[in-house]
């Protein structure tokens, strides 16, 4: 709770032990024992060990899957990993050329509609195909023990496009269409297209009639050296006023077109980026500055279960209302962290907002859906 109201830090807990609205949520009356100190934060995050984390991490599983109402037909997972930069000498911790700094790769699930799942604290380096194989196995698993009827999709971008997760999804019956990097065999496939793409482009452009982009597509089957059968390519070909740029996606898909499968399923990952933002701008995920490697694998859960407070609060919003689409630091900026008065009687506790309280509505409403909130 202290990170969704964007106290990240445990050196926060020495100021809002005494606060009388984080007593109220645990239970507690305003008049009632102080809550945790800082001391007491470090411990708690020192304290699991490896099984422990693995336990918390089915948990997350467990979480995810009771926040449905009924058992889904389908599912998606996007699958990602995102630099988390380190300035300690914490372990696990690896120097990464690209961003040319220290830090954590960390690998993060959400699913297609932005519940998150689990995280796993990692070195920054690309994952193995063994190292993904492994994770997904063990994810999928404490998945398929809540539903096992469900079809899963798995997506992701060319990190995760290995023939150990590609043999793996065919034997265990998952749908995937992941990233591929372009390589001089898949371009020897659109070449001619790329051609075209660029000639009929030229021709709208000195007719006038042409627009910004110029987006074809095209469907074929090949496979990598490393791959042990050949797989369904779709390529995507946009030229514009800066040239060509081509990407190529596979997957075992087999109804869509290469269009609908380009734009509708797989470019609807980027969403996940955006989880992501929420997760690490918003929720501060990347304050991993704990020296030991089970204590940040511990704040990437506590961090997930700030996510999900602060998704439950935004699901629980109108469908129609900009609140269901607003970020998190907007939300809790607007209902979480405003000035109220506490005022506790003997048999009542009395928690009183400014008359001029912008959004006065919408707090009425979040009361109303979330009747935890009111008892």
């Amino acid at each position: 709770m202290m990170i969704a109201a964007g106290y990240e830090d445990g050196n926060d807990a020495a100021s809002l032990r005494a606060d009388p609205m984080f007593k109220m949520a645990l239970d507690l009356t305003p008049s009632d024992r102080a809550l945790c100190s800082q001391p007491t934060i470090s411990r708690l995050e020192n304290l699991p060990d490896t099984r422990a984390l693995l336990r918390m991490g089915r948990a997350m599983v467990d979480l995810y899957c009771d926040s449905f109402p009924t058992v889904p037909k389908r599912i998606v997972l996007d699958i990602d990993d995102t630099f988390d930069a380190v300035h300690g000498g914490q372990q696990l911790r690896l120097f990464n050329a690209h961003h040319d700094e220290y830090g954590f790769q960390p690998i993060v699930v959400f699913d297609g509609e932005g519940r998150f799942i689990t995280a796993v604290l990692r070195p920054a380096k690309r994952p193995k195909g063994t190292e993904i194989r492994a994770f997904l196995r063990r994810l999928l698993r404490a998945i398929r023990s809540h539903w096992p009827k469900t079809q899963i999709l798995l997506r992701g971008d060319s990190h995760y496009c290995c023939p150990e997760v590609l043999d793996w999804c065919r034997a265990g019956g998952h749908d995937f269409i992941l990233g591929v990097a372009p390589t001089s065999t898949l371009r020897r496939h659109i070449t001619d297209l790329e051609t075209s793409t660029r000639a009929r482009f030229d021709a709208t452009l000195a007719s006038g009639t042409g627009a910004g982009k110029l987006r074809r597509f095209k469907a074929f089957n090949d496979c990598a050296k490393s791959w042990s059968r050949v797989e369904r390519i779709i390529a995507r070909v946009e030229v514009g006023d800066q040239g060509a740029d081509t990407r190529f996606i596979v997957t075992n898909l087999k109804k869509g077109s290469p269009r609908w499968l380009y734009e509708q399923v797989y470019c609807r990952r980027g969403q996940a980026e955006n989880h992501i933002k929420s997760w690490k701008t918003h929720l501060a995920a990347d304050r991993t500055s704990c020296t030991r490697a089970t204590a940040n694998q511990l704040r990437l859960f506590l961090h997930a279960g700030a996510y999900w407070l602060m998704w439950g609060l935004r699901t629980a919003m109108p469908k129609r209302s900009v609140w269901r689409t607003v970020q998190f630091d907007t939300l809790r900026l607007r209902l979480i962290k405003i000035a109220a008065r506490v005022t506790e009687l003997k048999t009542l506790i009395r928690v009183q907002w400014p008359t001029a309280c912008p959004d006065q509505h919408i707090f009425r409403i979040a009361l109303a859906r979330i009747p935890c909130l009111a008892t």
